[in-house]
Order: C-alpha cells, then structure tokens, then sequence
C-alpha cells in the first residue's frame, strides 16, 4: 500500500481517492453530523475500512464513519515528526544538578499515528529539550531506567528505581526527579518512601493526564515543577507533583503514602487522603501547607532497602463474598494479605473460618478500609472484635494500596510475623498518623445552594 494511504483499505481508500485527499492532508470534512476541521492520519491496519482518523484542531483523534462524509476539501498538508531533537543542556556552575529518571508513562510519550494509542517513546532528554524553561532552574542530567506504562511497574521496577535514586543521591545530585505513568504512581510513591528512608534530597515523581500532542496536555507544567520542586524545595520526602486545580495555577507536592489518584482524566486527578498536601509550587516559589516533613540536608548519607516480598495480595471486600476468596491465597502460598473492609474494618461472618486458617497457616492479614478517610475500629462492633481474634490486625488510617506495599516490604525484611507487625503499625513515612486534620476531608457536593455558590467564588 503506498505511503500516502497508510492503513486504509476499501471503502474507506476510495473516499480519500475520491476527494483527491491522502494521509496528513488537513481538512475541511462536511458530514451528516456536522463539519470537522483536521489532519488525515494514517490508521492502524488492523483496524476497520469503514472510518476515515481525524485529528482535530483541539488534539483528540475522532474517527469518522465513510457513510456519513458529504465532501472533504483539502488546506494543506502537516505530516507529524516523532522526533523532537535533543538540546543540549545548558551548563551553569551556579545551579543544582537535578536527575531525572525516566520509567514510561504518558509524561515521557508520544502519538502512535499508526494506531491512534500513546506509547512511551520520548527519551527523558527528548522531553526536556521540548521544554527548555527547566534550564532556569538547574543542571538536568537523564537517564532512562525502563519504557513501560505503569500497569507494568512491579517489584522489579521499585527495586530498580530505589537502587538508581540511592546511587544518584551518593554521586551528589540536589534532587530526583522520576518520570512515571500516572495510573500506579501512588503505589510506586508509597514503596519508594519505606525502600528509600532518610533522603538528604528531595524526590519527585511527575506524570501527565494527557499526553504531549495535546493542546491541554499537563506535562510539560508538572514537569517544570517537578524539577524546580527537586532543584530548590528543603522537603527530602518522596512526593508526587501534579496540577492542583484543573488549570494550571499551580501544582501540588503530595506526600507519597498519603497519595491516589481519583480520577481517570482530569489534570487535578491526585489528591492527598486524610491530610492535607506537602506544598504548592509554581514557576516563581513553592510554599509550604506543613511543617512536619524531613528537611534537606547536604550530606550525602540514605538509607536504601529493597527487600521485598511478591506474594501477597489486596481484597477489597463485597457481600456475599466466597471464602474461595482467600482460601484460594492461602492454599497458593502467599504470605500477606490486606484486606480494604466496609465500615470500621468488617467483613461477613462465612469468611471468618478461612481468615482464621490463613492466620494458622502462618499468614500475616491485615485490615484497611475501603472508605479510604478515616481509621479502622475494630474494638467497636463485635464484627471487628471477632475478626481481630481470628488473627487479622488493624491498620489504622493506612490506605489500602499503602498497606499492600509496605506489608510486601515488610515480609521482605523478616519473617517473624511479631516483627512483620512492629514494622506495620510503626510509622515510618506518614502511612498512618495519630489523627487527622478537620480539613483532611473534604467532598463537596454539587447542586446544593451553599456548595455552588462556594463554587462561584472559587472556580476559575
């Protein structure tokens, strides 16, 4: 198939041919359902013959069915180029050197035309020479650790990670930087806080909700303050850095075990549970929210610790689940499993017999809350009193993707399940914290009189 008809086959080849138009023409597309403004592109050959890619003036892809096109008018041609060229970066012995870590994720991406998908191709040194400002900030040195979406982030890559950012702290840079697919970044930010203790720097994971191409992607900001945060911030925790109102006013620093993402697409996706955020940060300044964080200090000392057990697991609890459930865990060897229960920490009485076999067979099970606000209780109700004499033990405030990860770490470093528990209800990174603050929950609830015209004042 030649070049200038990439992917499309019958009909939808002759109503290119038909109008005289081919792949990365921009046009002017008159339909049955309106007018369409755009560029050709080219399609995945797996795809269907009867849609014509388009892709709009505002940057999302539309797909349009051959049946619907009344006349296409060609306005030009703009082919897409993948490659944005590397910079090099500009040298100042006066600024801090940064490194950024590149693992995937759409912040380190770029448009697969040929399938319409994102996919991590940008290298980190592509990415900031697109975005020359971070040379105001700092000396920015890359690396490109792994190329995976973050659903493929796993033990293997937090090791990998944890070890990079240990040797980059002991080799003298100011701060990290760690490029990362949003959907999961809560986890890795959760693990790296209890395999990395102790940091003298500061340590950011930055992401995007939309990738590069698009007009309203996030990236490009986020990363700009990731960099500024890891270059100038006197907080050394491990911290995600995202937009923090869906405009881009500022960003947010979010420490890394209170974290989650809470919402599949829009820019202010990452919110801080039970508490409030590290931080805003801006182009100019970044101001503190708390004072309870570790400062940065100009030794180059850390504590890194990798150990990490892979069999365990996290249950979020339904009615009438099956004991199956967990005697399938148990009869398949894991070690761990946390359970996110309803309430103050509960579940049904038919799973009681296989929660206690689990805990004889020398399985360490504990309990979260799938509320995510608030804290297990479960000296209250004689559920919970009853679930804890089977063996299952509280976990206070901790969020249940919080406790997966550090009861995996936990069971790396012993496996003396007295010892497991000290490590699990001994703070370590702010996973679990004595109260929590009247502002640390917050859902407004749209449609109400006092909501929206709170919502007036503030929406902008």
């Amino acid at each position: 198939m030649s070049e200038q008809y990439k992917g499309y086959r019958e009909p939808a080849l002759s109503i290119l041919k038909k109008h005289s138009v081919v792949v990365w023409s921009a046009v002017d597309m008159e339909t049955s359902r309106g007018k369409f403004s755009g560029i050709i592109l080219p399609r995945s050959e797996t795809a269907d013959n009867r849609h014509l890619v388009l892709k709009l003036n505002n940057g999302y892809n539309v797909g349009i069915a051959v049946n619907t096109i009344h006349s296409i008018k060609e306005t030009g041609r703009k082919e897409a180029h993948y490659k944005i060229p590397e910079k090099e970066f500009p040298y100042d012995a006066k600024k801090p050197t940064v490194k950024l870590l590149g693992t995937g994720g759409t912040i380190a991406s770029r448009l697969d035309y040929r399938t319409g998908a994102v996919i991590p191709a940008f290298s980190p040194g592509e990415l900031y020479g697109s975005v020359p400002e971070l040379a105001d900030y700092c000396n920015l040195q890359t690396e490109k650790l792994y190329g995976v979406f973050s659903e493929n982030m796993g033990p293997e890559q937090w090791i990998g990670t944890a070890e990079a950012i240990g040797r980059e702290i002991r080799n003298g840079v100011h701060g990290i930087v760690i490029g990362h697919g949003t959907d999961t970044m809560h986890h890795t930010a959760a693990i790296l806080s209890f395999m990395i203790q102790k940091s003298p720097v500061p340590i950011v994971m930055v992401g995007s909700q939309r990738s590069s191409d698009r007009p309203s992607s996030d990236a490009a900001l986020n990363l700009i303050h990731a960099v500024k945060t890891a270059a100038e911030s006197d907080i050394a925790e491990t911290m995600v850095c995202m937009f923090g109102p869906t405009s881009d006013q500022y960003g947010l620093l979010h420490q890394g075990t209170r974290v989650r993402k809470m919402h599949s697409s829009y820019r202010s996706t990452f919110r801080t549970i039970g508490d409030i955020p590290l931080a805003m940060v801006d182009r100019e300044k970044i101001t503190p929210l708390r004072t309870n964080y570790h400062r940065r200090r100009i030794d180059r000392e850390v504590e890194v610790n990798t150990r990490f057990e892979e069999k365990i697991s996290i249950v979020y609890y339904y009615p009438n689940m099956q004991p199956d459930i967990i005697d399938s865990l148990t009869d398949n060897g894991y070690r761990g499993i946390v359970i996110a229960g309803t309430g103050l920490g509960h579940v049904n009485k038919p799973l009681y017999p296989s929660l206690k076999r689990a805990c004889e067979k020398g399985i360490a099970v504990y309990m979260t809350v799938q509320t995510l606000w608030g804290y297990v209780q479960m000296y209250v109700y004689e559920t919970g009193r009853e679930i804890m004499e089977l063996g299952v033990v509280p976990c206070a405030n901790m969020l249940p993707e919080v406790a997966y990860v550090k009861l995996g770490w936990a069971l790396g470093q012993t496996e003396d399940l007295e010892e497991v528990k000290k490590i699990m209800l001994t703070p370590i990174a702010g996973e679990t914290t004595e109260r929590e603050p009247y502002n640390g929950y917050l859902i407004y609830q749209g449609g109400i009189p006092e909501v929206e015209q709170f919502l007036r004042i503030i929406k902008r």
